[in-house]
């Protein structure tokens, strides 16, 4: 696998660490149809923990079955497949080496009422499965945020030791935050800055939004201001992961239209972001359906900004 300039110049930023984990990232990187590009595409399936197997997999039933997932990332052509502990197990033999994929190592679910999550699998079984990289959920805001942080730093201590890459899904929610709040651009910034400062190498967040949140933050970007575009804001969220030197995707979020996800793909692309993290957009829908818009998500990534 030879890399690309490009891929070098991005794993010269991760200036402590082991070739190991230099490897894992280069993997997801040069892995599919935007290998080299600096740029993914990353299909998420951590869905049916968190809202229910029938709110997940109902509107395309092949869903259910953790092998489709696999066949629908590796169709594509994406960089990597994120998913919890038992849907690696039930498909990690039948796939191996054939796609990088992330072990999402902590879930909340719809019966909860705390926002927190539990601690499901360990760095030793994304070893185990073949992982290229763990995957952990913070919430900053919840009454649980610092704890939460606090696993996050042994696992990722544990995980870059054993040499694998470290992404970070970094979600605002809490009592402070209403759901305007979760997504405006001064808390996303936020977020996304935390999630660097703990030690990601890529930082997954969501959408920003136009809204100033915090009170403490409306002078600061009155007197900053950031443009009223999407690509402006995507950007400004660039910037606040070390002025780029970390990777940051932004999710998909729920189901909507195929124009509407292109058009928030343009933005991301124009604002620098490193790519898209998709889900229920692609899961939900038909495969053939699935793979004509996870196919035009990469052309927009393969085009110039």
């Amino acid at each position: 696998m030879k890399l690309t300039r490009k891929v070098k110049e991005i794993l010269s930023w991760y200036e402590s660490d082991n070739p190991g984990t230099k490897s894992n990232i280069a993997r997801i990187l040069m892995t599919g149809k935007l290998a080299g590009t600096g740029r993914m595409v990353i299909l998420p399936v951590d869905q049916g923990f968190e809202h229910g197997p029938a709110r997940s997999f109902a509107p395309n039933p092949a869903g259910y079955d953790p092998h489709y997932h696999f066949e629908l990332a590796i169709e594509a052509g994406l960089n990597a497949y994120a998913a919890p502990l038992g849907a690696l197990e039930a498909s990690a033999a039948s796939f191996a080496g054939c796609i990088p994929t992330i072990l999402k190592v902590n879930h909340s679910n719809s019966l909860a009422t705390l926002k927190d999550q539990a601690v499901t699998a360990t760095v030793a079984d994304a070893l185990r499965l073949g992982c290229s990289a763990i995957g952990f959920t913070i919430y900053p805001s919840s009454e649980f945020q610092f704890e939460m942080i606090e696993e996050l730093r042994e696992l990722a201590a544990e995980a870059k030791a054993a040499g694998l890459a470290v992404v970070v899904w970094s979600y605002p929610r809490g009592p402070m935050l209403d759901k305007t709040g979760e997504t405006a651009l001064d808390i996303a910034a936020y977020a996304a800055h935390i999630a660097a400062l703990v030690g990601a190498h890529i930082i997954k967040v969501k959408p920003p939004t136009a809204a100033i949140s915090l009170d403490a933050a409306k002078k600061t970007y009155s007197s900053y201001p950031v443009e009223d575009d999407a690509a402006a804001r995507f950007a400004h969220i660039v910037k606040a992961c070390f002025n780029g030197r970390r990777l940051v995707v932004f999710s998909g979020g729920e189901a909507k239209g195929a124009d509407s996800l292109l058009n928030e793909v343009r933005a991301i692309h124009a604002g620098g972001g490193n790519g898209s993290i998709v889900g229920r957009n692609a899961f939900q829908r038909p495969k053939e359906e699935a793979l004509k818009l996870l196919s035009d998500i990469i052309d927009i990534y393969k085009s110039k900004p």
